[in-house]
């Protein structure tokens, strides 16, 4: 009959391809018992992967089965998303574990949809979810979301109920004013407006809550990087050297403000000819990857300039929820993994379970 010492041998020879650790070291092993060579273990993910919890319990159960005197494996695989720590000194928000910025330098480069079809992506792998829409000068969450027109309820007259669909929250300016009426704001009372959506929204208990940010380095992007405890952030960009350019600074105010870059996302990286078949770079080739080598940070995934992209955010059912068996879901379902397998190798935030102590004259 084998110990338990040769069975996590054989479990910290097995490396989980998004964190790059081995199970036993990740502390993703629990309960691990063997009862005249009857074993049985459970593994922990700590990110949401529901898409990959068969694989990674054949993968584990082969292994175990491998060694002398193991009769039979048990192997039950769940995801657990805990807190995470953000900047120095910004508490974590009530409910929210993580907050994942997705920014760009540069306008028309595809950050909404990316956001919009990662977020999905994580709900559709079982994490709890909630987007917000911060770009307060020109919403188009609610369009892409298939939820234009809908106005939030207030049980309070102090609080909002975030919208639901396609089993995510969101929340945005553009639900509350009307679709053509343009916000002539100054930067305070913009960051004054986003402050408002994301602390007056009950968003309840998320395990990942996505700020689609406007483009640019400016004052909602200041404000988020002061005031609001950003997990990670994600830089969404084309090959295209312009692009790239800003970018960079994108990148760069964050790593300023002491924000976690998660990876970059290289959008339009090929065009594919829906005729002949013929695939072209339009937009130049290997820009995101050049970038990622310069400052150190993974390239989380490159998406094609496809038409359905387009057709489908535009008609409010983005790509992930109107073709979840297709190719570009498969590609931004990958990208949400190594998302969150990029925040789960973080270091952990305890502050929400130290006991407050309060003293009292008796």
């Amino acid at each position: 009959m084998p110990d338990n010492a040769n069975l996590t041998a054989a479990l910290s020879r097995l490396v989980d391809p998004y964190t790059g650790r081995d199970y036993v070291s990740a502390k993703c092993v629990r309960n691990l018992s063997n009862i005249n060579g009857a074993v049985s273990v459970d593994i922990v993910l700590g990110y949401p992967a529901a898409s990959r919890h068969a694989a990674v319990a054949a993968e584990v159960e082969a292994a175990l089965a491998a060694e002398p005197g193991v009769d039979s494996v048990r192997v039950g695989v769940t995801s657990q998303v805990v807190a995470h720590t953000a900047q120095r000194g910004v508490p974590l928000l009530a409910g929210i574990r993580n907050i994942i910025a997705v920014a760009s330098g540069k306008g028309g480069v595809g950050k909404s949809t990316t956001a919009a079809n990662l977020a999905l992506a994580l709900a559709a792998e079982g994490a709890r979810v909630g987007l917000l829409d911060a770009d307060i000068y020109g919403p188009s969450l609610p369009t892409m979301l298939g939820v234009a027109g809908r106005q939030p309820v207030s049980p309070d007259n102090k609080h909002i109920e975030p919208i639901e669909n396609h089993g995510i929250k969101t929340m945005s300016i553009g639900f509350l004013i009307d679709t053509e009426q343009p916000m002539v704001w100054r930067g305070p009372m913009v960051t004054q407006a986003l402050t408002q959506l994301l602390h007056d929204t009950l968003w309840g208990e998320l395990d990942y809550l996505l700020i689609d940010l406007p483009p640019g380095t400016g004052d909602i992007q200041l404000t988020l990087s002061q005031k609001v405890p950003v997990t990670g952030a994600v830089i969404v960009t084309t090959p295209q050297d312009i692009a790239l350019l800003d970018a960079r600074k994108g990148l760069k105010m964050f790593e300023k403000v002491g924000v976690p870059i998660l990876g970059i996302v290289e959008n339009m990286s090929i065009h594919v000819c829906s005729n002949c078949g013929h695939a072209e770079p339009i937009f130049g080739e290997g820009g995101a990857r050049r970038m990622c080598a310069d400052y150190g940070t993974e390239l989380l995934g490159q998406l094609p300039l496809d038409l359905s992209i387009r057709v489908n955010a535009d008609g409010g059912t983005p790509s992930v929820v109107a073709e979840p068996d297709g190719s570009i879901a498969a590609a931004y379902l990958e990208i949400a993994r190594r998302v969150a397998a990029g925040i789960a190798v973080k270091a952990q935030d305890f502050s929400g379970k130290f006991p407050k102590i309060v003293i009292s004259n008796t």
